[in-house]
C-alpha cells in the first residue's frame, strides 16, 4: 500500500483494499497517522463552528430510511412552509454571535422548484452580507439551479452520498446514488464548493464504510467538507432499533476519512448529542475539524453551545477564525443560544435527506 502521512499528493484512485486496510489498522496506529495527516494541513488545536437551520421541515416524498422528514414516516414531524427571510436572518444573526463562521440553511425538498429559487437566493445574499460563510441543501439540483444559486453567493452545497454503492438500495428507493452524483457535478461545474459526507451506523459493514470513503474520496475533487453523521435512531423509521455502531468504529471512520481527504473539513454531524465528551475528543485526535453549534441539527437535538464550549475549554481548542472582508476576526464566544427549527417539537430525530 502506498505510504501515507505527511505527503502533500492528493489521490483520487484509492482501491477498496487501500481503505479496508486504513480501517484495519492497530487503533493508536492509525490516529497516528490520521493526526500526521491533520497536522500537515491544519492547525490542530482550531475547530470550524458551522450552524445549520432547517429553513422548511417535513414533508419530504423521498423513503430514506433513516429520515423523520419523509411524509410516508409517522415521527412526529409535522410539514412546514419555507421560512420568511427575516425569520431566517435573525437566527443567522445569532449564529454569528455565538461564534459560528459558516450558516447552513437547509430545506426537505427531493429538489427545490423553481418558483422557490427567487425567495432562497434572497436569503443566501443576505446571510452571505452579513459576513458569513453560506452552505445550503435543498435536494437534487439542475444546472441552472446551480447557477442560480452561485449567482446568489452561495459558498458550499451540501449534498451527501449516504452510504456505499453497493448498500445504498438497503436504504433509499426513491432515487439512485447517480442522481446524487449529477447533483454534485452540476455544483462543482458553476464553481460552488461541495460539502458532502454519509451516515454510518445503518447496518451496513466494515467493508461498505471502506465503500463510502473509497467513492468520496475518488470523486474528481474531494469534497471542501466531510460530514461523518452517526445514525440518529428514530422511532417510526425503518432504522429504528439497528444495532448500534461501535464508538471505535466510528472514530476509525472519521481517521481515515482524514487520510484520504487530507485537506477537507471533516465535520462530526448528526449523532454528536449521544457522544460523550471523551468519544468527541477521540474524534479531534482523528482528525475531525468541524462541528455543527446550537441547540438543533435540523430536527436532530445536538450538544448546546456551553457544553461546546465547555469541552473546547477542556480540550484546549479554539474556534476557527472567522474571515470577514479580507479581514481575520476571532469570533468571540457568547453566551448560549437557542436556535430552534421551524416550529417542530421534536429533539431526537435525524436529519433529512437532503442532508444526509
Amino acid at each position: 500500500m502506498p505510504a501515507v502521512g505527511n505527503s502533500p499528493e492528493l489521490r483520487h484512485d484509492w482501491s477498496r483494499e487501500e481503505v479496508r486496510a486504513l480501517f484495519d489498522l492497530p487503533f493508536p496506529e492509525l490516529l497516528h497517522r490520521a493526526g500526521s495527516v491533520h497536522r500537515a494541513h491544519f492547525d490542530p488545536v482550531q475547530v470550524q463552528v458551522s450552524t445549520l437551520l432547517s429553513i422548511k421541515t417535513g414533508g419530504c416524498p423521498e423513503d430514506c430510511g433513516y429520515c423523520p422528514q419523509a411524509a410516508r414516516y409517522h415521527t412526529g414531524v409535522d410539514a412546514t412552509k419555507l421560512m420568511s427571510t427575516e425569520a431566517v436572518l435573525e437566527k443567522a444573526r445569532q449564529a454569528k454571535a455565538a461564534g459560528a463562521s459558516r450558516f447552513c440553511m437547509g430545506a426537505a425538498w427531493r429538489s427545490p422548484k423553481d418558483r422557490d429559487m427567487p425567495k432562497v437566493a434572497d436569503m443566501i445574499s443576505q446571510v452571505k452580507a452579513l459576513g458569513l460563510e453560506t452552505c445550503a441543501t435543498l435536494g437534487m439540483l439542475s444546472g441552472e439551479q446551480a447557477k442560480a444559486l452561485k449567482a446568489a453567493g452561495l459558498d458550499y452545497y451540501n449534498h451527501n452520498l449516504d452510504t456505499a454503492p453497493e448498500f445504498y438500495g438497503e436504504v433509499i428507493h426513491t432515487r439512485e446514488m447517480q442522481d446524487r452524483l449529477d447533483t454534485l457535478a452540476h455544483v462543482r461545474d458553476v464553481g460552488m464548493k461541495t460539502c458532502c459526507g454519509g451516515i454510518v451506523g445503518m447496518g451496513e459493514q466494515r467493508d461498505q464504510r471502506a465503500g463510502l470513503l473509497q467513492t468520496l474520496a475518488n470523486l474528481p475533487a474531494h469534497p471542501d467538507s466531510v460530514p461523518i453523521n452517526r445514525l440518529v435512531q428514530v422511532e417510526g423509521t425503518p432504522l429504528a432499533g439497528t444495532a448500534q455502531l461501535d464508538p471505535f468504529e466510528f472514530v476509525r471512520t472519521v481517521a481515515v476519512a482524514r487520510i484520504l481527504m487530507p485537506k477537507s473539513m471533516v465535520r462530526l454531524s448528526a449523532g454528536r448529542e449521544s457522544m460523550s465528551d471523551e468519544l468527541q475528543a477521540l474524534c479531534f485526535l482523528a482528525g475531525a475539524n468541524s462541528i455543527f453549534y446550537g441547540e438543533k441539527l435540523l430536527t436532530t437535538g445536538n450538544p448546546d453551545t456551553e457544553r461546546d464550549m465547555a469541552l473546547f475549554g477542556r480540550l484546549g481548542l479554539t474556534p476557527m477564525p472567522v474571515v470577514e472582508q479580507g479581514e481575520t476576526v476571532h469570533a468571540e464566544i457568547l453566551e448560549s443560544v437557542e436556535l430552534e427549527t421551524a416550529d417542530t417539537a421534536v429533539r431526537a430525530k435525524t436529519i433529512p435527506c437532503a442532508v444526509a
